[in-house]
């Protein structure tokens, strides 16, 4: 802020007026480039119809749906066995595969916070995924908070590197816009699209979360993190947003890693208080399945989650997890 250096000297009626004038003029020029820039990345119509792109599927329809879900505090080791339980991941991931883990990674926390996909799970899936075939792994996130800090803070870019793979940071270009078809929310959106549009599989990576919206931040609520734009207007209809990201987004498989759940303050807690040892590492084809027995370990209901019976409605999953669980 910039003030006056002669404190005792009154402006003049012309000169307060000018000032009005000034100020006006920059308020309207900031409206307006915040109009454009929302305009140029959020919904758009033409011809009375919204154009965009489709994200692709990256379900593999000739493996009927499953899930495992193995208990214990070792990350690396839970994972590995969970894969081995679904089947092998070199069912999922062939040798020449491009894999995009996507991960969370909206909070420049440390990882002992449970807010963010643990380092140590991203290092072993990419690991796995190369052990697999892969040939190339990449890791991406549109976090809140600056995206080179979160994904430094969290240790998600140290232990992806360590593994070989990328990381994908959002900046502008990779954006594009998106339209679910049957969706309501979803059109003309801006969507983190490119590295989509480069991968043979995806896989999510989630923790088990509260959250003070949506009741609880897993599989599901981690596409969110695809998103651009002014995407905090969706928290008004959270349990929408969160389906029409499941019908957005086929993903080869979701890891919802319960190792440690967020019980409190969600989706950032702070505290170690707000958390409590779980002991479950959950592998699925289907997210809603996973999202349902990861609401159990939140003590939570499908009741309490309205996110999962209306995409289960919708065709996107089942609610039944114990028809898929291994």
């Amino acid at each position: 802020m910039v003030t006056d250096k002669r404190p005792n000297e009154t402006l003049s009626r012309r000169g307060f007026l000018g000032r009005c004038c000034k100020a006006g003029l920059l308020a309207a020029g900031t409206g307006l480039a915040g109009w454009w820039f929302h305009d140029s990345r959020g919904p758009s119509r033409t011809s009375g119809e919204t154009a965009g792109l489709e994200v692709p599927d990256f379900s593999i329809p000739e493996i009927p749906p499953r899930m495992s879900v193995v208990r214990g505090a070792d990350r690396k080791q839970t994972v590995r066995e969970a894969f081995k339980a679904i089947g092998g991941l070199e069912m999922f991931v062939k040798p020449g595969d491009r894999v995009l883990l996507k991960v969370n990674a909206a909070f420049a926390s440390p990882a002992l916070l449970g807010a963010t996909t643990h380092p140590d799970l991203v290092e072993e899936v990419a690991r796995l995924c190369y052990q697999a075939g892969a040939a190339r792994v990449m890791v991406t996130d549109n976090p809140i908070n600056d995206p080179a800090s979160c994904f430094q803070l969290t240790g998600i870019e140290r232990a992806a590197r360590s593994a070989g793979a990328d990381i994908i940071l959002p900046r502008e270009q990779l954006f594009a816009q998106v339209t679910v078809p049957a969706a309501r929310l979803i059109r003309a959106w801006p969507v983190l699209y490119e590295p989509l549009g480069q991968i043979d599989r995806l896989i999510g990576m989630a923790p088990v979360k509260d959250h003070h919206r949506s009741g609880a931040s897993m599989s599901l609520k981690n596409w969110y993190g695809l998103l651009g734009g002014r995407r905090n207007i969706f928290h008004q209809d959270i349990h929408t947003i969160i389906t029409e990201l499941a019908m957005m987004v086929r993903p080869t498989l979701v890891i919802l890693d319960g190792t440690v759940s967020m019980m409190t303050n969600g989706p950032t807690g702070g505290s170690l208080s707000d958390l409590k040892s779980t002991d479950t590492m959950i592998v699925s084809t289907d997210g809603v399945a996973a999202d349902t027995l990861g609401a159990t370990l939140l003590d939570k209901q499908i009741q309490d989650l309205p996110y999962l019976a209306k995409a289960a409605d919708a065709g996107l999953g089942t609610t039944d997890y114990r028809k898929l669980t291994v």
